[in-house]
């Protein structure tokens, strides 16, 4: 249901009390309490049939003894009760209910699968169970349990633990730092993160998103809903259960590396969010991201009294990724006017222990005009030569005193700092640590959030331009492993597998006896390769076990020997294995190659994902990997080499030459679109691949298989990310104009802006509202930063010179229900029908997507458009407020 009727939830008008109690320590007399003493302004019930009043406030007997419907109910009575209560509430039309009562089980056939059943009923909203409960300190709102209410601002925390939860409103009213909302999930039976992180992305109270996970239900909901929050505004995540042991079941190294955490570190990292790994760093990252906005650039300027704790910093820096910014000439000399010759020549800039305010002054405002670095961390050590409070105080005056507009950001570490210095920070608005470590992690928190939101640019392409497998083909091999009851591909099926995807093997032929054998590998001995011969049984798996391999077999002579020899022992042993013969091969000899593995798992919770990292038999062992979700690009695959050791090996050394990484990344490519053409594909294991100078080869894979579950999804429908919708390419015909039309794409930028510039300017006032000047990258990017998920945009191009021509666009609301459409088309192609044409695709776009009606604001005066949509039949409506606007609606036949 996403944000259905979350309103409701965080700014209620009247909140009932579900087995309140005037006795103190009971969960009822807690949270009543604690709404009372939180200021909620509205009307407050409690509700229990053993009371007539509870410390002055009526009591009723039951939900439907209340004067009025209240909008939320929190639910504190015993677990049994539960589900009637529910039932209660969403008949009467209440909301929402928050379900702090624990105990009602799990699964089918529980207390809690009978609430979430009574709740979708009626659409009531359900919190929990076994939750803290939902506090919203602008609406006075505080329907928990935690000590304390939480201090009113602009962080939201979203926790499936209570005591997380409740810990960190303790944090942030001990640091001064402001809550917009905190939200205990529980159980989760309805409301979710998904549905949070619509309702908080959208809330212009918060700024930044603090989220605690256990396991999440719904990936492609998950990652849509993150993935939209993530582009408005800051969302840090940590996630529990790193090291569960979620790969001991694989059967493949690639399936035992793809270990659950590994997954969601994937997801995250394509969502945008920012991971951090325990509470010290999510109380960092909120310390941070609740006092200055992320930043562009990585480069630190580090200002300090004490050296040696700039040299700490600097090993955490450079621990964490960062970068130490150098000093230029002018700064170097600027620098030296302002301090005393022993000060240290170089970043860290050493200020010496007998530094007092003016010299911390003189030395900052070099750093801050020094476009060299992008930041500024100040250090102070409490000396008995200088006062640390006259000090902060005068960081905090440097800091106003930048130009408005240019405020280069500054974090601060007062070592032993007094209440009043942290309290002047705090008031500044500037970040402060209590050591140096936690503040090089609250600075790598904002680079790192920078670069989740490049991440955030990449929405690839589920097939790449110039890469045509044989997917019938492909299909035709799995279809017929699966009609045989077997679960393993053998080779000769590998092979062909491999070749319908262009992905360099082994070469493989099949020879039913000895002398067959001797055929086959006659081309390889007239080069001087020997061969490898394996057994072909699909009853024997461990061929080694029943003497089924022969490695570095040199002549005809050889061969036939461990042929025969096979054969028998394979009788003798094995004598009801079906025999297909042996395979050939012949023996590969590359001693400068990366050994690298390469692969797909399936995740039960985000469905397929691509494995890559260091290969070998050691490879569990080094655990040198990296994972992304499919669809990947060029770009996503060369990030997911780089996450990896193995990919500075790659790179070359010592009289080892470069090996071809682009030939790496473009084997990940094409595994992520095979996971997408062959679903049944469970899991697949190139281990060793070998890369060096020559390219790539898939020296030994393996590859599982299983029949999808009946209904279950197929193709790009299992990935938790939407891919870009290439099957909605196509030319649109309009009055003897042919346009070819695609989805956009994040690298449109430069079209889109030179598109702009050929629209009139009142065109643009039409379509935007308001006039357009200048449109920059911000403004371009929420026209082209769209996950095809909730949003597309279709550009139609010039045939002859592929500019833009037209563009029409829908944006979902969080539901999935209605969408939004928009739709400009260049002012010299007015009136060419290319209007007409674009409102029919994006109308067939949405019905196919399930979207039940799009609707749109158009100005009054916009004769043309609003003739358009009449002819298209959408219902006109003036604006309800009076303002010049009339709402555009049409409502969809389902698909």
């Amino acid at each position: 249901m996403s944000i259905y009727r979350l309103d409701k939830l965080f700014a209620p008008q009247s909140v009932a009390v579900i087995g309140a109690s005037a006795r103190p320590g009971v969960l009822g007399h807690t949270v009543l309490a604690a709404l009372r003493q939180g200021g909620f302004a509205g009307a407050l019930y409690p509700v229990n049939p053993n009371y007539t009043a509870i410390d002055g406030l009526p009591c009723a007997a039951s939900l439907e003894a209340l004067p009025a419907v209240p909008d939320v109910v929190v639910v504190a009575s015993p677990p049994a009760t539960v589900p009637a209560i529910v039932e209660s509430a969403g008949r009467l039309g209440c909301a929402a209910a928050i379900i702090i009562t624990a105990g009602l089980g799990h699964g089918p056939g529980s207390l809690a699968a009978a609430a979430r059943d009574a709740g979708r009923r009626f659409g009531l909203r359900l919190v929990g169970p076994n939750c803290l409960g939902v506090m919203a300190p602008a609406a006075g709102l505080n329907a928990s349990f935690a000590a304390r209410p939480a201090p009113a601002g602009d962080l939201a925390v979203i926790s499936q633990s209570g005591a997380i939860a409740a810990g960190l409103v303790e944090w942030a009213a001990g640091r001064r730092v402001g809550l917009s909302g905190v939200v205990s999930l529980g159980d989760m039976v309805d409301v979710d993160f998904a549905d949070c992180l619509d309702y908080f992305a959208a809330d212009p109270g918060t700024r930044a998103i603090l989220l605690y996970m256990e396991a999440i239900g719904d990936a492609r909901k998950f990652m849509s809903a993150a993935r939209a929050a993530a582009r408005a505004k800051p969302v840090v995540v940590i996630k529990a259960g790193r090291h569960a042991p979620a790969a001991k079941a694989a059967a493949t190294h690639t399936g035992a590396l793809a270990g659950s955490d590994g997954v969601y570190e994937a997801a995250f990292r394509r969502a945008g969010l920012l991971r951090v790994l325990d509470l010290d760093d999510l109380f960092a990252a909120a310390e941070t991201l609740g006092r200055q906005r992320p930043f562009p650039g990585n480069r630190l300027a580090i200002l300090t009294n004490g050296g040696g704790l700039g040299v700490l910093a600097v090993d955490r820096l450079l621990d964490l990724g960062g970068e130490l910014a150098d000093l230029g000439p002018a700064s170097m000399a600027a620098l030296d006017k302002v301090l005393p010759p022993t000060w240290s020549k170089a970043n860290p800039v050493d200020i010496i222990g007998d530094a007092d305010a003016a010299r911390y002054t003189a030395a900052l405002e070099v750093l801050l005009a020094d476009r060299d670095n992008d930041a500024v961390m100040v250090f102070q050590v409490p000396t008995a030569l200088a006062s640390a409070e006259a000090s902060a105080q005068a960081l905090v005056g440097a800091v106003a005193a930048q130009p408005h507009g240019r405020r280069k950001p500054v974090f601060a570490v007062w070592l032993g700092g007094s209440a009043a210095v942290s309290a002047g920070f705090e008031e500044a608005g500037i970040p402060n640590y209590p050591t140096e470590a936690e503040a090089i992690r609250g600075f790598s928190h904002l680079v790192h959030y920078r670069e989740a939101q490049d991440n955030l640019l990449l929405t690839p392409d589920n097939l790449p331009a110039d890469f045509s497998p044989d997917v019938a083909e492909a299909r035709r091999l799995v279809a017929g492993v699966l009609a045989d009851g077997r679960t393993w591909l053998d080779p000769l099926e590998v092979d062909g597998l491999l070749r319908c995807y262009s992905i360099p093997g082994v070469p493989v032929a099949l020879a039913r006896d000895a002398d067959e054998a001797a055929a086959v590998a006659a081309v390889h001995f007239a080069k001087g390769v020997p061969v490898a011969v394996k057994i072909l049984s699909p009853d024997i798996v461990h061929k080694s076990d029943v003497g089924g391999v022969a490695l570095d077999l040199a002549n005809a002579e050889a061969l036939r020997a461990a042929v025969r020899t096979m054969l028998e022992n394979v009788a003798r042993l094995r004598p009801q294995a079906r025999l297909r013969g042996v395979t050939v091969q012949p023996m590969i000899s590359r001693p400068q190659a990366c050994e690298l593995i390469a692969g797909l798992a399936d995740d039960p919770t985000f469905g397929p994902v691509v494995v890559f990292g260091g290969g070998g038999t050691a490879v569990e062992v080094t655990a040198d990997k990296a994972m992304a979700l499919p669809p990947l690009d060029s770009n996503l695959a060369r990030d997911l080499v780089g996450r990896t050791r193995v990919a500075r090996l790659l790179a070359g050394y010592r009289n080892v030459p470069a090996a071809d990484r682009a030939g790496v990344e473009l084997v990940l490519i094409k595994l992520a679109q095979l996971a997408a053409d062959v679903p049944e594909i469970r899991e697949l294991d190139i281990n060793p691949l070998l890369a060096d100078a020559a390219g790539v080869l898939a020296l030994d894979t393996r590859v599982a298989v299983a029949a999808l579950a009946p209904g279950a999804p197929g193709g790009t429908a299992r990935f938790a990310v939407r891919p870009y919708p290439k099957d909605w390419e196509r030319v649109l015909h309009s009055r003897g104009a042919d346009y070819p039309v695609r989805p956009a794409r994040p690298e449109d930028e430069g079209l889109v802006r030179r598109f702009l510039a050929r629209v009139m300017p009142e065109d643009l006032r039409l379509r935007f509202f308001a006039p357009v000047l200048r449109p920059d990258h911000a403004f371009i990017a929420r026209l082209i930063q769209i996950d095809y998920a909730r949003a597309i945009a279709f550009f139609a191009l010039d045939p002859k010179d592929g500019e833009l021509c037209g563009v029409v666009r829908l944006h979902a609301d969080a539901d999935h229900k209605r969408g939004e459409f928009a739709i400009l088309v260049r002012s010299d192609l007015k009136g060419s029908g290319l209007g007409w044409a674009l409102m029919q695709l994006i109308i067939d776009w949405a019905r196919a997507d399930g979207i039940a009606a799009i609707d749109g604001e158009i100005l009054a005066e916009n004769s043309v458009m609003l003739e358009l949509c009449r002819r298209l039949g959408f219902t006109l409506v003036p604006d309800a407020h009076g303002e010049p606007l009339v709402q555009a609606a049409l409502v969809l036949p389902p698909p």
